[in-house]
């Protein structure tokens, strides 16, 4: 089936009320209802206030960068995923790779995430990925498999049917490095082929983004293949410019 590409900008910890400002009215400009792909932006937490304002009712979603799996609850600093929902908020954000080596997230604390995300009302993006040493070991593979499991295991196939994956291969992000598309792809398609043998269905509608330097120069030629859905953009979401560079490069 044809799935419609969707282009995601994860923000990490920069911005401010201005650039937010500025960058959310340029894509408003660039962009359209009508366009080949969607459009998602991840700002942190103190501007989704602000991101819903200027978006709602937009054609552009927003998102959390991630969840505290609780409810609610003396968890001074953190932000549930019911907190995400009252600003607005579509997705969120779990186990991205910062998530996993600097805070030391395990592969069953992403799942109790993705979880919370789902229980409320949210819609997770699951990333998977394996750093350089894992792939000069020829471990892709079994790390991607053993993070999805992880989740599976915690929540079943047919969670699937409301979530996204991106496979962000941890040697290509902020590096300047970019898994050629082939590679992407043969990624893509383990995640695809894995998902298959649990449900056709559910695998053949579930949106794979490639996260990992994706920029205008490269985009079109990653969003060609046939398991990839689209990007979650990491520093070439920070202008208008290199974003809807990137959006406006789906065939």
């Amino acid at each position: 089936m044809m799935r419609k590409i969707l282009v995601a900008g994860n923000w990490k910890m920069h911005g401010s009320k201005s650039m937010v400002r500025s960058l959310l009215d340029g894509l408003l400009a660039g962009s359209s209802a009508q366009g080949k792909a969607d459009l998602a932006v991840f700002p942190s937490f103190p501007y989704l206030s602000l991101a819903e304002s200027i978006l709602s009712g937009s054609h552009i979603q927003w998102g959390g960068q991630t969840l505290n799996p609780n409810a609610q609850g003396a968890h001074t600093g953190e932000t549930s995923g019911n907190m995400l929902v009252d600003m607005g908020c579509r997705y969120v954000l779990v186990g991205h790779s910062e998530r996993r080596a600097i805070y030391g997230e395990s592969d069953e604390d992403v799942a109790t995430r993705f979880n919370a995300a789902q229980d409320a009302g949210l819609e997770p993006v699951l990333c998977v990925g394996e750093t350089l040493e894992e792939r000069e070991a020829g471990e892709t593979e079994a790390v991607v498999e053993r993070q999805l499991d992880a989740v599976i295991n915690r929540v079943g196939i047919d969670a699937f049917s409301r979530a996204i994956i991106a496979y962000e291969p941890v040697w290509a992000i902020g590096t300047g490095l970019t898994a050629s598309p082939e590679q992407a792809q043969s990624v893509h398609a383990f995640i695809r082929d894995k998902l298959l043998s649990l449900n056709g269905i559910i695998a053949d509608q579930l949106r794979i983004l490639y996260g990992g330097s994706v920029k205008g120069s490269n985009a079109a030629e990653l969003f060609a293949q046939g398991d990839i859905d689209g990007g979650l953009v990491g520093g070439a979401s920070l202008t208008a410019e290199d974003f809807l560079a990137i959006y406006n490069a789906v065939a």
